[in-house]
């Protein structure tokens, strides 16, 4: 148990880096099957360059698009987008933070579908077969090849089995210049992502570190605090619907035996450890009340010390001022500091 423990919390420590890898794992093995079995080019003049660009742009904007979906920290950042100002105002370098964080790990996947259909070459040899130099590569000495017939011609090269333009130009030719010139902008395009990925990562943090820590912090603190507000619901959710039944079926049980003057049985122990969790709210309007209030005007992030009030008869009503000792009074100071 101690050694699945271990894991575990290496791979919850590690959840960025672990769900990055296996972001760019399933975007690589989609690629390499979608290159495999489900190309095919169409071989016509006017949608070989729809298609293979289609192939190589479509793809990665459905995957950066999923990675916003399946990130849980999407509805977050909406939220807090377009809450209400309330008693806590909104940073926008948390918010710019947030979604770069979010945006980052999104653009995996379709950096690696990017990266691998250059590489691969059958996309951009769809796409721009037509604009092969035939007078470089060929030969365009037939004079019975009109303009029209010899796109037709270059159209058919990526299909081996119906190409029939030999005596224009040889298929293996165009084949590989074309895949030479995919490959070329691949590496330039894994060069260019690598590069910027390392800005990004080493470079951001040098120039604004205090401004970088801060948008950090309160990122982690928004997550944490929107997971320990649903706990808490959740928690106050549980206890407030045992009380209500174990209130019904003690009412029930009255009604039941009062014809047989029977005294009700006492409410279990734990009746009294859920009512200490609701927190002083006991009914539906006053819990509607609290999540509006929370969602409108969040309380500032400003810890005070806990005050009694003193004019509605709940503590001090009626008695002298007393001053406050010692330890009251390094209380009183640690909070008014933080």
């Amino acid at each position: 148990m101690d050694k699945f423990r271990m894991i575990f919390q290496f791979f919850q420590s590690n959840q960025e880096s672990f769900m990055n890898g296996i972001c760019g794992i399933m975007a690589l093995a989609s690629t390499q099957m979608y290159s495999a079995f489900d190309f095919n080019c169409p071989c016509l003049p006017h949608y070989n360059l729809a298609y293979g660009l289609g192939i190589l742009l479509v793809p990665p904007f459905i995957l950066f698009l999923l990675g916003f979906v399946l990130n849980n920290n999407v509805s977050m950042l909406a939220e807090e987008w377009r809450r209400p100002q309330g008693q806590r105002g909104k940073d926008p370098a948390v918010l710019r933070y947030m979604f770069c964080s979010m945006a980052q790990r999104a653009m995996i996947a379709p950096a690696v579908w990017v990266s691998v259909t250059l590489l691969d070459g059958k996309c951009i040899t769809c796409a721009f077969c037509t604009s092969v130099p035939v007078e470089t590569l060929g030969n365009t000495s037939h004079p019975h090849f009109s303009e029209g017939e010899i796109e037709r011609v270059l159209a058919r090269i990526p299909c081996k089995e119906i190409y029939n333009g030999q005596q224009l130009i040889a298929n293996e030719v165009a084949v590989r210049y074309l895949r030479c010139i995919s490959q070329a902008l691949g590496w330039c395009f894994v060069l260019l992502v690598t590069m910027l990925a390392f800005l990004v990562r080493s470079l951001r943090p040098c120039f604004s570190q205090a401004a970088f820590l801060k948008s950090r912090y309160w990122s982690h603190y928004i997550d944490i605090e929107r997971k320990l507000f649903d706990e808490t619901c959740a928690e106050h959710a549980r206890s407030f619907a045992k009380v209500c039944i174990q209130q019904f079926f003690e009412g029930m049980s009255t009604d039941l035996v009062a014809a047989r003057c029977h005294l009700p049985r006492k409410a279990p122990a734990d009746a009294g450890e859920a009512a200490e969790k609701l927190l002083g709210i006991t009914d539906r309007g006053t819990m509607n009340m609290a999540l509006k209030s929370w969602h409108r005007c969040k309380p500032p992030l400003h810890l005070h010390a806990p005050a009694l009030p003193t004019g509605n008869g709940w503590a001090g009503e009626g008695q002298p001022r007393t001053h406050p000792s010692a330890p009251q009074r390094e209380r009183a100071a640690y909070y008014s500091w933080v």
